[in-house]
């Protein structure tokens, strides 16, 4: 049986440069990482490849892969105009994104800014945004990892659909096991999530805590509430393959102790 292939996510590393933390977690045992994009390009320049390949090349050297990279997407706009931009944005972000070693764009649906867009138009748009990413991601031989993150794509049935009605087989979640407990569902409902999303899962965060909202606390991996066993059996039993990425949101951030001890139930437990 092969290997795991452990990885983490840099965007809340703590106190180090991108070079600091390759440095740091190839020390710890990590192979893999999760970047966002401005590790890779600062959403302005015209060189984005160049950038990407710097990238490349600087994890290269402490022997670093990437899992995957976040995109950053916000597909609820009032403004059709926005949306077109939004979406072109979204297109140059998955030109680059292969230059990294990977083909998983980690995306977000939209952010509920100021309750611009109402709710019940929600589920409309982002069928309708996704079909039209759809149609450039076999080209550029990159998949969607859709986040369940914030208010909008946390509920696991309305993902499931949302892959079935748009009808790409490059569409698929990355599945965070805290994200939908912060949101407010119960444990059983998070369980469910992960026997129905499982299948469909291009990339992983594993992620531990209690509570939910503002009583959210995040915890090292398996000192939580999450039932991460029932996840990582039914990502296995689904046949993912892909990197097992610790997001961690604890407070023992100092020398990245918190990522060392997920580390460890990640060997142990995987």
């Amino acid at each position: 049986m092969a290997s795991p292939k452990i990885g983490v996510i840099h965007y809340n590393w703590p106190g180090y440069d991108l070079e600091g933390f390759a440095v740091r977690a190839v020390e710890i045992g990590f192979e893999y990482c999760d970047l966002m994009l401005p590790d890779i390009w600062d959403d302005e320049s015209a060189d984005g490849e160049k950038s990407a390949e710097r990238t490349r090349k600087l994890l290269d050297k402490h022997g670093l892969k990437v899992s995957a990279v976040g995109s950053a997407n916000d597909f609820l706009q009032a403004d059709p105009a926005t949306l077109d931009a939004q979406i072109e944005r979204y297109k140059s972000v998955c030109r680059l994104v292969p230059i990294l070693g990977t083909d998983i764009v980690r995306t977000e649906g939209g952010w509920n800014r100021e309750g611009l867009v109402p709710q019940e138009k929600w589920d409309a748009m982002l069928v309708d945004a996704f079909k039209r990413c759809a149609d450039f991601l076999e080209p550029l031989n990159v998949r969607i990892a859709l986040d369940n993150h914030g208010d909008v794509t946390n509920n696991g049935e309305w993902q499931l659909s949302l892959i079935e009605r748009v009808g790409s087989d490059r569409l698929g979640v990355n599945l965070d096991t805290m994200n939908y407990r912060w949101f407010g569902h119960d444990l059983e409902t998070v369980d469910r999530y992960y026997e129905i999303l499982a299948p469909h899962a291009f990339h992983i965060h594993l992620k531990d805590g209690t509570g939910s909202r503002k009583t959210y606390q995040g915890k090292v991996l398996g000192e939580g509430e999450i039932h991460l066993s029932h996840a990582v059996r039914c990502l296995k039993e689904s046949g993912y393959d892909g990197a097992w990425t610790v997001e961690y949101e604890g407070g023992e951030r100092e020398g990245a102790t918190g990522f060392a001890k997920c580390y460890e139930w990640m060997r142990k437990n995987l």
